[in-house]
């Protein structure tokens, strides 16, 4: 039995002048490496050096400084010979003239692929910053997906800049903070290395918020020796009452890093002598069952606070952390954590997927749990890519998917599925298998029938019921959390519509060749390939979908594709194409056709269709203001008429002006809901005390289904006027 402080850091001794030099790289790594691999880390650094020769970095020291200190962070981890040469030339491909070819030939494949992976896109213009951004993180994580040990590497480098930050302008230092919340933190914690996590997060404090890092440094030096005071109470009992029990553990105390301690005074607006888990406890023990022991020893000797026991241990963190942790009330009643786990675990804790570092490719067996996990995540980072329509929405997916907290919900089969908090039936439906989540309609939590925007909570029964003509809701994109849900989203809908940009282009192409007595098939190969090279298009399937989507019209297109049927520049032809054969519109369009919501067109209304660029053609009343410029640019109207089985929904605008007296809003509304109507939105407005206006927004079926719920309206008692807006 032992009870020994946490050591802050695995810093080991640096030469006089406080730099990391090449004999003490060789000295760390030849505690785990044998000689020939300490040869190979040296040569490494003899090319480097050579490589970063009069390269000097803001701080004024030779560049080489650098990635030695990048390659020791790897090196206290453990990490093989491959990792930390290539930590030592992880800037040579971006920095010097060297080529990836002459690291392959004098270290081999595996370094230059790990180098390569690191190094920035410099050879790319981009458009801005945030681009840029995107597109060397996105390079990075893709490289990672085929050989973890780029992020490694990444993490390490981005540790040691952060370390170096005093050099920096003040903005600069504020700007990479923020990219190192936001991206490599969450990294890290994902792939459970929280020593590089923990030193990152007070960096980051201390970067963007240096006098609020100095405040709060202080007061925890203030406070440390009656807060050390309590512990050591709590520590000795424990100590004690482990002995008693014959269990072996060591005790140790740890204190809680700056950086959780501001997130918990900002986030639940703690003053900081509010805050009493400053010190921790923390036992090690040796195996799984001895960690439940201790627990029932802990629990036996102080007050647990309800609520406040996690078992990471039985249900793991996605990023493989196991530990059990309890809160207590120690000596006069001060809150106090205590985590429990097993030695391996603690290893585990601190370094995360590099512990116990024995490199495997993807097609080997035996991977631990943690690797096993990492590339379960991996090959979600790959999805994502394949999904995204560009690095920005891969950057934003990323983030979504790294800034989570967990939940457990369980199949109707009881299988545990693992969640982000606030997932929805629709996050579920998609973690448990893609076409699930592309024909749910409904879901039933705990075997009622609930909402598919429902937010989860762990131990409910999932239930997801589908249907095989069900198809994603854009809607869905409003309150899913997960990536995998999203990106199944978005490329379904971007897939449908451009099937139905497809159909809505050759519609409309048809609709003005008829007019000329042709059909598209009439249309001479050597026109139409000419047309869609004047156009930049590769297939007619291109030109139909821009069509569709209202970039180009219908009309200019047959112009160029016969212009001996069509009279050149004659506008009353171009009229005649437009008018002769109004487009029918029967609701079932889908997202190439919209409506506005300037005047809520509903079948039966008189329209007109607009051509706009990207959303294909919005449909508008005639009547409708909004359009009366447009309306001169004849190659933007399209005539558009109801079809006679036009269905679907539509939205609509009602206004009621009504005496000011009870329970006439729950009347009216009661009457819409009777006729099957839906109530999208209400506004009421007190226009004198007398009277007030009620708008309802409705989802109804056209102008008779609109005509029946007015009738019924204007039969309520206290109801003055009303009329469509």
């Amino acid at each position: 039995m032992t009870s020994e402080p946490v050591a802050s850091d695995n810093e080991i001794t640096d030469g006089v002048d406080g730099r990391f030099l090449i004999s003490h790289l060789c000295d760390l790594v030849g505690t785990y490496m044998d000689k020939e691999q300490v040869q190979e880390v040296y040569q490494a650094y003899l090319f480097g050096a050579q490589a970063h020769e009069g390269q000097v970095r803001q701080s004024g020291e030779p560049y080489i400084f650098h990635p030695l200190a990048v390659a020791r962070i790897l090196a206290t981890m453990h990490m093989d010979v491959k990792s930390i040469v290539a930590c030592i030339l992880h800037d040579v491909l971006e920095d010097t003239p060297a080529t990836r070819k002459v690291i392959e030939e004098k270290f081999g494949e595996d370094v230059a692929h790990l180098v390569d992976g690191v190094s920035k896109l410099t050879h790319i213009k981009f458009k801005n910053k945030i681009e840029q951004q995107a597109e060397n993180i996105q390079k990075v994580l893709l490289a990672m997906a085929q050989d973890i040990r780029v992020i490694l590497i990444k993490l390490a480098d981005r540790l040691h800049n952060m370390r170096t930050l005093g050099a920096l302008r003040p903005d600069k230092r504020r700007r990479i903070a923020q990219e190192t919340l936001e991206i490599y933190i969450p990294i890290a914690n994902r792939l459970g290395i929280y020593t590089i996590r923990h030193e990152m997060e007070d960096l980051v404090l201390k970067a963007k918020y240096p006098l609020r890092y100095k405040v709060l440094e202080h007061a925890v030096n203030k406070a440390s020796g009656h807060r050390k005071e309590v512990i050591n109470k709590v520590d000795k009992a424990l100590v004690t009452r482990l002995n008693e029990m014959g269990l072996d553990a060591e005790v140790q105390k740890r204190k809680k890093h700056l950086f959780s301690l501001y997130e918990k005074m900002r986030d639940k607006h703690l003053s900081f002598n509010q805050v009493f888990d400053v010190y921790a406890i923390r036992v090690l023990v040796d195996t799984v069952d001895e960690c439940y022991r201790v627990l029932g020893v802990v629990h036996n000797l102080f007050k647990p606070i309800p609520g406040r026991f996690k078992d990471y241990i039985a249900i793991p963190k996605s990023n493989g952390y196991q530990s059990l942790h309890t809160a207590l009330y120690g000596p006069h009643g001060i809150p106090m954590e205590v985590q429990i786990r097993t030695e391996d675990m603690d290893v585990f804790a601190e370094s995360g997927i590099a512990a116990h570092w024995v490199y495997k490719s993807p097609g080997e067996s035996s991977m631990t749990g943690a690797h096993a996990r990492a590339r379960e995540w991996l090959t979600g980072i790959l999805e994502m890519q394949q999904s995204a329509g560009d690095s920005l929405e891969f950057l934003e997916n990323v983030k979504v998917d790294l800034f989570h907290d967990e939940i457990y919900v369980y199949t109707p089969e009881g299988d545990i599925i693992k969640l982000p908090r606030n997932a929805t039936p629709v996050d579920f439906a998609y973690m448990v298998h893609t076409d699930i989540g592309n024909s749910c309609v409904a879901a039933k939590l705990d075997h009622s029938f609930a909402p598919l925007n429902t937010p989860l909570y762990s131990g409910q029964t999932v239930e997801i019921i589908t249907s095989p003509t069900a198809r994603p809701n854009p809607a869905w994109l409003n309150y899913v959390v997960t990536v995998k849900a999203r990106s199944n989203i978005r490329s379904y809908l971007k897939n449908m519509q451009l099937d139905e940009a497809v159909s809505q282009g050759r519609r409309l192409l048809e609709r003005c060749l008829k007019v000329l007595g042709l059909r598209l098939e009439d249309v001479p190969d050597d026109a139409m390939q000419s047309t869609l090279e004047e156009y930049g298009f590769e297939t007619l399937l291109e030109l139909l979908e821009d069509i569709g989507m209202g970039n180009r019209s219908a009309s200019l297109v047959v112009r160029r594709l016969v212009p001996e049927r069509v009279a050149q520049g004659d506008s009353d032809e171009t009229r005649e194409m437009k008018s002769q054969s109004p487009l029918a519109i029967d609701g079932t369009e889908g997202m190439v056709v919209t409506y506005g919501k300037c005047c809520f067109p509903i079948p039966g209304d008189d329209i007109i269709g607009i051509l706009s660029k990207g959303r294909g053609i919005v449909i508008h009343r005639e009547a409708c203001k909004n359009i009366s410029q447009l309306r001169v640019e004849v190659d933007k109207c399209i005539d558009v008429q109801w079809s006679d089985d036009a269905e679907g929904s539509f939205s609509c605008r009602i206004r009621l002006d009504v005496a000011n007296k009870p329970g006439v809003l729950a009347r009216t509304a009661t009457i819409i809901s009777d006729e099957g109507a839906d109530i999208e939105d209400v506004e009421v407005e007190d226009r004198d005390g007398f009277t007030t206006t009620i708008t309802y927004q409705l989802c109804l079926h056209g102008r008779l289904h609109l005509a029946d719920i007015m009738r019924r309206l204007r039969k309520v008692p206290n109801v003055i006027k009303i009329w469509r807006v």
